[in-house]
């Protein structure tokens, strides 16, 4: 472990009383250091997480659009809205806060994308509905060339194919209009806080 001050190009610890690990590349890096790093990295990610997810959150913002009449960020606050609206536990409304997240890095892959992202710190439910709410879209988008709409056909008679198209349905293929009421970003950042302070599990993406 290396607690000498930051040289040029060195990124800063996060706190004074850090260390640095002390190997060139990943094999040369110490067990003692790596138990370091795994103390470290628990206070990192309790602090920093959740802002980290808030900010990347807050970029599509000013994206401007390809058509739609809002952003995805607008699209996000307004279906964490109507599910509070609706009565959905926090972890629910911060997922469907959060569900597009990855749609402007990666539209085809999104889904996929949001679930491994926030499927260690939620539901099997909530995880299943992120990876695969994509296909259940489809079904809505009825006057689309070349969308399968019977995708999410294949799903029908899993435990969570109900929730799924219920969220899809009312939350996700209504929320795209501007005129539509939302609740301020702020409303939901305490609970995107409390959501990323619950412990991570292993995962299994579906």
């Amino acid at each position: 472990m290396s607690t000498e001050a930051p040289t040029a190009g060195r990124t800063p610890l996060m706190r004074p009383d850090w260390g640095y690990a002390t190997g060139r590349d990943m094999e040369e890096i110490t067990r003692e250091d790596w138990e370091m790093l795994a103390r470290q990295k628990t206070a990192f990610l309790a602090e920093r997480q959740a802002n980290h997810v808030l900010s990347m959150f807050r970029v599509a913002e000013e994206q401007p659009s390809f058509g739609y009449e809002i952003s995805m960020y607008r699209h996000g606050l307004q279906a964490a809205t109507l599910m509070h609206r609706a009565g959905f536990d926090e972890e629910t409304v911060v997922v469907g806060l959060l569900h597009d997240i990855a749609y402007d890095a990666s539209p085809d892959t999104h889904g996929a994308a949001a679930a491994a992202m926030f499927g260690p710190y939620c539901s099997d439910r909530n995880l299943w509905m992120l990876r695969w709410h994509q296909d259940f879209g489809a079904y809505h988008s009825v006057h689309c060339p070349g969308v399968d709409r019977g995708a999410r056909e294949r799903f029908r008679g899993h435990p969570h194919f109900e929730f799924t198209a219920r969220f899809v349905a009312e939350f996700d293929q209504t929320t795209i209009r501007a005129d539509l009421p939302t609740l301020p970003l702020e409303a939901f950042v305490p609970m995107v806080h409390r959501f990323f302070a619950t412990p991570p599990r292993a995962v299994e993406l579906p």
